[in-house]
């Protein structure tokens, strides 16, 4: 069965992300785009790195022009949030063959509402609605004879994008600083870009098309980072960036090698758009996102909510409201004056403008942070674990069951998304099933690095034996 996730469609290889399952989705994209007069203008297409990408995206883009939709496709590798970009610019549905920060063995399928983000989830439930009644699939012409008919048009579409993210970073104040960047681009589509704006001031790392990304999951978390690091301490670099598979996500790493999390990097925004941009709106999170961002947005008198997990509700409110910054704990974050959408590309260069402009470190914006709202420690563990166990452990939560974690005492269970154990002390635990992989996904959040630590790992042990 075909279903989209928190983020897209996305399968194994040759499994169930094959040609037909392509064409089907596409036909599905294809009758909501018609049936509900989404868009007079088509798609944009493009695909990232993975085994068979551009394959994949062509054989989309002549079921959609087979279909009479007219198809704008990038002419080369391009991150997701250009084609989002490229939504916004030309009024156009965007669709991208990635599965982003999954392992190599997987391919997906993003949509992207001419808003220029993620298509939201009424938009995703009504394209699901269609795939029942699409039997077979759709016989296409070849993508050249498309081509020569004038129905797809190939575009420079980086090209449009990275003049956009030029207009809005001050790269100037970057180039006159004399500062280096190392960045990993962990062979996805990201590879090549940020020293394309920044010529001879990056320290390029994993920058080559690899389809099996080395054999790692290309996301962009700490234990996937352990050359960033090194490369920033051996080159005294100022930062380290990293993006997943498509370059929506980031992660950082200060000018010692320490892990900056997306939890401090959402902080850093809101203080940056707030306190010296003089910036007004709401901050938006996800439920496993820090409460440090509810402290700011309490103390700079902005608006807040908590939303589900997934972007795509974090995007929801920025095409509704007045959003300043908003994000997720996994990587994705988005702020004013930008594309409605996770941009990891974006989201680096600006972190390394507040620092160039700060004058000060990477570190000591962070610890000017906690000194003024305290130490947020987080932790988390993706549990690769048997379903019937998966499912125990979430009735088990769902059912009030865990009463205490790591001696401290649970005074309160929210199940937004998942269900969030809160402590009597103030730390929180969530425990949620993946909607992207078959993984319990385990979070938390205390005063100590020690005390985070100790609530995932004793929630981690339950999971063979729940309890009740």
């Amino acid at each position: 069965m075909i279903r989209f996730g928190t983020d897209g469609w996305r399968a194994i290889i040759a499994k169930d992300f094959t040609f037909e399952n392509v064409n089907r989705v596409t036909q599905a994209t294809a009758r909501w785009i018609q049936s509900e007069s989404i868009t007079q203008h088509g798609v944009v297409i493009g695909h990232d790195a993975r085994f068979l990408g551009r394959e994949f995206a062509e054989h989309c883009a002549c079921t959609f022009a087979a279909m009479g939709i007219p198809v704008k496709m990038a002419n080369t590798i391009a991150p997701t949030p250009a084609v989002s970009w490229g939504a916004l610019e030309y009024d156009a549905v965007g669709i991208v063959i990635t599965a982003s920060h999954n392992p190599p063995a997987y391919n997906g399928f993003k949509i992207k509402a001419p808003f220029g983000g993620p298509a939201t989830p009424d938009q995703i439930t009504a394209v699901e609605a269609h795939l029942p009644s699409i039997d077979a699939p759709l016989d296409v012409k070849d993508f050249e004879t498309y081509v020569a008919e004038g129905v797809i048009e190939e575009i420079d579409l980086v090209d449009h994008y990275m003049k956009d993210l030029a207009s809005k970073i001050d790269l100037d104040a970057i180039r006159q600083s004399g500062i280096k960047i190392a960045h990993d681009a962990m062979y996805g589509a990201g590879m090549g870009l940020i020293e394309r704006l920044l010529p001879g001031q990056v320290v390029s790392l994993h920058d080559e098309v690899n389809p099996s990304f080395h054999g790692q999951a290309p996301e962009p978390i700490e234990r996937n980072l352990p050359e960033l690091p090194k490369a920033v301490i051996e080159h005294g670099c100022a930062v380290g960036l990293a993006n997943d598979g498509d370059a929506d996500r980031i992660g950082m790493v200060d000018e010692r090698g320490v892990f900056v999390d997306s939890h401090q990097m959402l902080s850093l925004l809101t203080w940056y758009q707030s306190q010296v941009k003089g910036l007004k709106g709401d901050v938006i999170k996800t439920f496993s996102t820090t409460t440090m961002l509810d402290k700011m947005a309490a103390a700079y008198g902005l608006g807040f909510e908590t939303r589900p997990i997934g972007f795509k509700h974090v995007a929801e409110r920025i095409i509704s409201g007045d959003v300043l910054v908003g994000g997720e704990e996994s990587g994705g974050l988005a702020v004013k004056g930008h594309i409605p959408e996770r941009d990891g590309l974006y989201i680096g260069l600006l972190i390394t403008e507040m620092v160039v402009t700060s004058g000060k470190s990477l570190s000591e914006l962070i610890q000017g942070l906690f000194d003024e709202f305290g130490l947020h420690a987080t932790w988390r563990e993706d549990l690769h674990t048997e379903e019937h166990k998966k499912q125990a452990m979430m009735e088990a939560c769902k059912a009030k069951k865990i009463t205490q974690i790591a001696g401290i005492k649970v005074k309160d269970w929210d199940m937004l998304d998942g269900v969030k154990h809160l402590m009597e002390d103030g730390s929180w635990l969530l425990v949620r099933p993946s909607g992207t992989e078959p993984v319990l996904r385990i979070y938390s959040e205390s005063d100590t690095h020690e005390k985070a630590q100790a609530l995932v790992k004793e929630t981690v042990a339950m999971v063979d034996n729940p309890p009740g």
